[in-house]
């Protein structure tokens, strides 16, 4: 592994530029949930999903200045270590009432939850309510705005309605949302497309983590053979009208249709001289080393 170039090390992080990186260009006097849902919104839109890293040889860290350099300068973006960290000290840094907490992803085929917290989030008060800020699942799991921490509610975004509930000794995250409706018949049987229409997604606690809790888990997602994240490369970001995700070769430019109770997936393969360019174009992803696409057997869907 070789470390990423991320930029001048003596430049200290600002958090103007990464409002600019974002295309936020308000005020955030006010400290309420209106400012809250538009970062969250515009980070979602501006920062993808990636883990682009592992496959282009190069080290994940934890270190919040490389974080800042490589997605706020370097325009690249990174998984949910990366994301949810960035976005947290944000939050912070605006005055936001901020807590790192640690969840543990469901896992479809096993039936159960990953036995580490392998996904990292953000709670944040703001006037006396909890909510839950997640800018970095990606697909059509992505949180476009804040989940307000209350249990059984259902709340509904473009992807379709979440709900959090509370198990006691834990929360719990799941998702209804609509039946993929697939135009090339090439990919109707993709491994990639999930047809049920509630998923689990991850359980957490309460608890908070520092960002050393996630060290461990940092190294193994990039190193361990079993990985789903050796297994394939992967860049995902949202869009005013759905997201765009690219899984190995398979390009998928999705559609939110909440009116006809369908998501349109637009899905074709590409070629490796085509990655560079639709990186660019389509997630605006700019590599500093070359791209070694993967796409193993492994559950992952859009």
């Amino acid at each position: 592994m070789v470390e990423l170039n991320s930029g001048p090390s003596c430049c200290k992080m600002n958090l103007d530029e990464y409002l600019k990186r974002i295309g936020f260009h308000g005020s955030y006097d006010k400290l309420d949930l209106a400012t809250l849902k538009l970062i969250h919104r515009q980070h979602v839109m501006s920062i993808p999903f990636e883990n682009l890293s592992i496959h282009c040889g190069e080290k994940i860290t934890m270190d919040l200045e490389v974080i800042f350099n490589k997605m706020v300068r370097s325009s690249r973006g990174g998984w949910c270590l990366e994301n949810n960290s960035l976005f947290g000290w944000v939050l912070r840094q605006m005055g936001y009432d901020t807590t790192t907490l640690g969840s543990r992803v469901f896992s479809p085929t096993g039936g159960e939850y990953h036995s580490e917290e392998t996904h990292l989030i953000n709670k944040v008060i703001i006037d006396g309510k909890a909510y839950i800020a997640d800018v970095s699942f990606g697909v059509s799991l992505q949180l476009w705005e804040p989940l307000e921490l209350i249990s059984g509610k259902e709340q509904s975004q473009a992807a379709g309605v979440f709900r959090l509930i509370d198990k006691g000794d834990m929360w719990m995250l799941e998702k209804t949302g609509r039946k993929p409706e697939v135009p090339n018949p090439e990919f109707a049987k993709s491994s990639l497309l999930d047809k049920k229409q509630t998923q689990v997604i991850y359980s957490f606690t309460l608890e908070p983590r520092e960002p050393y809790h996630f060290s461990q888990v940092n190294h193994d997602l990039q190193s361990d053979p079993t990985s789903l994240f050796i297994n394939k490369s992967i860049c995902s970001l949202q869009t005013p009208t759905g997201f765009r995700a690219l899984v190995g070769w398979t390009y998928s430019e999705v559609t939110f249709k909440p009116e006809e109770g369908v998501d349109v997936y637009d899905m074709r393969n590409v070629t490796d001289d085509a990655l560079e360019e639709i990186l660019r174009e389509k997630f605006n992803v700019k590599l500093q080393n070359k791209l070694k696409a993967v796409n193993k057997k492994a559950c992952y869907t859009l």
